[in-house]
């Protein structure tokens, strides 16, 4: 591969990496190899692929969400990057100095202070110590350690070893930025303030590349999104197509599911709008769901709808304890007024027995399925401030 790159270019071409198989968590097609090679009389060791064929050019400054289930391969792509582990097969090419934060403890040595591992830090990326103290401030004052940067970090939290080695990663100034899950250990304030710098060097040109199952958090960030699925490379697109695929595919696969043995089922669902026979929505304008339940279940419990953009965490719930007597039972929520925005959503439903059984499973959480709102689009900034936004949605419930 040519190494004329400019500073904040990554290449990876052709790119294959296999781990030694775990029998219990081995890959259905995986299995099916290993069957297949049996019978052949090839009695070599088995391997599990969690990265398959992967071809990326990332430009410098682009912002790069990396998306996909548990196992997809998308911490494994981030440790190539950062040459914690290397390809079985294939190259890969990271210009410039890498910020990384993959792990807890990337990068970090226990034994020596948070002082020290500043300064050891900066050395491996090639910076002088005059370039490193011009930051240490910034650094200690965004990691929030006070007097602590002077203790040796096997002694912190594992918050305060997040928050320090974010801040490293994040200001000395790395060509190409890389942020794992790990994100996720922090309290909401300091995600907030990770999610903020992280758009802070993206527009200074850093290039990112952020794994996250926080979808809204990657959309305002990011401007593209790489899914991956079974180790290779399912959409590589705009954020928003990327997302949209990904979050199609999840309700997709929450349809298919079969909640086999549940004591009840949803028999039918519809959602329409004021008139009963308008299944047209609008921002503002009143909603009715419908739901018709089915099964044996005597009994009083809790149901609870949920309103998504794709994923299981909806945007607002809202919650009715109903009585089952056996059959069929129809109950229906109206929203007065609906608050959102034109575009696809997501129903989710479930519903779980109260009394002496609290919190026993009836109807597990899961997609209905979709609707369309007509109405007016958000108005907000391309790289849009994520925060915390619980809703309250006035409703009446019928039975």
């Amino acid at each position: 591969m040519s190494r004329d790159y400019p500073l904040g270019t990554i290449r990876t071409e052709q790119v294959w990496k296999r781990f030694r198989a775990d029998q219990q968590r081995m890959l259905l097609r995986d299995r099916v190899d290993q069957m297949a090679r049996r019978l052949r009389g090839d009695r070599g060791e088995d391997w599990r692929w969690a990265l398959r064929d992967i071809n990326l050019h990332i430009e410098p400054g682009e912002s790069v969400g990396l998306i996909g289930s548990n196992g997809s391969g998308k911490s494994t792509l981030l440790k190539m990057l950062t040459r914690v582990m290397y390809p079985y097969a294939g190259v890969i090419d990271v210009r410039g100095r890498i910020g990384a934060l993959i792990e807890i403890r990337a990068g970090i040595h226990p034994d020596l202070t948070g002082r020290e591992n500043i300064y050891l830090f900066g050395a491996l990326l090639g910076l002088k110590r005059r370039e490193v103290a011009g930051r240490f401030d910034d650094i200690v004052e965004f990691a929030r350690l006070g007097g602590a940067i002077d203790r040796q970090v096997k002694f912190y939290s594992s918050g305060m070893q997040m928050r320090l080695g974010f801040a490293v990663a994040a200001y000395l100034e790395p060509h190409v930025l890389l942020v794992d899950e790990v994100l996720a250990v922090g309290d909401a304030v300091f995600q907030q303030r990770c999610l903020d710098r992280m758009r802070e060097v993206a527009e200074q040109g850093t290039t990112i590349v952020f794994v996250s199952h926080d979808l809204p958090a990657v959309q305002s960030i990011c401007r593209r999104g790489v899914w991956l699925e079974q180790g290779t490379v399912r959409v590589d697109a705009g954020i928003t197509d990327a997302l949209a695929g990904y979050r199609d595919s999840i309700e997709a696969q929450s349809e298919a599911s079969a909640r086999v043995g549940e004591p009840l089922q949803l028999l039918k669902y519809e959602v329409r709008g004021e008139d009963a026979e308008d299944t047209t929505l609008h921002t503002d304008e009143p909603v009715t769901v419908e739901l018709t339940l089915g099964g044996d279940y005597r009994g009083d419990a809790t149901l609870h709808l949920g309103v998504s953009e794709g994923t299981s965490s909806p945007i607002f719930q809202i919650s009715h304890e109903i009585r089952m007597t056996g059959g069929d039972h129809r109950v229906a929520c109206v929203i007065p007024r609906l608050p959102l925005p034109r575009g696809r959503y997501t129903l989710w439903t479930g519903v779980y027995s109260i009394g002496k059984t609290d919190g026993g499973t009836l109807m597990s959480w899961h997609s209905a399925g979709q609707f369309d709102v007509f109405g007016p689009m958000l108005d907000t900034p391309p790289r849009a401030v994520v925060m915390a936004a619980p809703v309250f949605v006035p409703h009446q419930w019928e039975d």
